[in-house]
């Protein structure tokens, strides 16, 4: 999922992504997230376990190569 491409989406709408190494470094709300009602902007270190839950709205993001 290239989220640079993606149009707005709602915040927080799913709770699990697929991102690839393009879409780092990782921070939760993604990019085109309409931000005026989401949680704070927070880094996501990915890299090394493929896997990462967000601290706020527990999305859980995988890395896919």
């Amino acid at each position: 999922m290239n989220t640079q491409t993606q149009s707005a989406r709602t915040p927080n709408a799913e709770s699990h992504y697929e991102v690839t190494r393009s879409d780092l470094p990782l921070h939760c709300p993604l990019p085109g997230t309409t931000l005026w009602n989401s949680h704070p902007r927070v880094f996501l270190p990915i890299e090394t376990t493929g896997k990462a839950k967000c601290p706020y709205c527990g999305a859980e993001y995988v890395l896919k190569d």
